[in-house]
């Protein structure tokens, strides 16, 4: 089997709870308050910047000189038209691009992205994909499947389901997922099962990221 066919069950359940999470069924309706959600405007932007060092190491480690150049333009779009776009985003919100820069990550944030990094800098390739792919997955199932609700009346959160139900997303997805099916094919038993493991850990985290902006995580001490 594939990578796709043998990860969608381990991502499938996680992707049924982050659209069961009140978060994200407020946020379909268009009647989520925008408070949790300027929190996950805050934390992502954080996200992105670490986002971007992954792509960073893609780029460097890519086998061949087409990936390489994907994950160098990964990168150079997220730094220079992605954030760019989040800060225009966050504006909306009332966020100004002084509060994003200021913003300190949440200890789920810590935690997720120090996890993507320290995966991206000892891991090999495949542990970079496979710990990559989530995000892209779960955030394109969850904007498709809410799209197919239809578009809430919340001008910002129709926005939101538009970006990550669109074309231009989606197949960036079906990129990942089929380099993640190239690398699967090339690997052994013991590397398959690990990617396994950091697709798990990467799809929890997304779930956690919700959780965290619903509420509107600090840390303790």
């Amino acid at each position: 089997m594939s990578a796709t066919d043998e990860l969608s069950p381990i991502g499938e359940p996680i992707w049924e709870a982050i659209l069961e999470h009140p978060m994200v069924t407020q946020l379909g309706a268009g009647t989520l308050d925008e408070e949790p959600f300027r929190y996950w405007v805050r934390q992502d932007y954080v996200y992105l910047i670490e986002y971007a060092r992954v792509f960073a190491h893609g780029a460097a480690m890519a086998p061949d000189l087409e990936r390489m150049g994907t994950f160098a333009e990964l990168l150079d779009s997220t730094i220079n038209t992605e954030m760019d776009l989040h800060r225009s985003y966050a504006e909306q919100f009332g966020i100004s691009e002084a509060e994003l820069e200021a913003t300190d990550p949440s200890p789920t944030t810590q935690g997720y992205t120090d996890f993507l990094v320290r995966t991206a800098a000892t891991g090999t390739f495949g542990d970079l994909i496979a710990a990559l792919l989530p995000c892209m997955w779960g955030f394109n199932v969850t904007g498709r499947r809410l799209a197919e609700q239809g578009r809430p009346d919340h001008e910002g959160y129709a926005e939101w389901i538009d970006m990550y139900a669109g074309e231009e997303f989606t197949e960036l997805t079906e990129w990942c997922k089929d380099l993640m099916n190239e690398v699967w094919a090339e690997s052994t038993a013991d590397e398959r099962d690990r990617y396994c493991e950091l697709f798990r850990t990467s799809a929890r985290y997304e779930y956690r990221f919700w959780d965290a902006a619903w509420r509107q995580e600090e840390w303790s001490i």
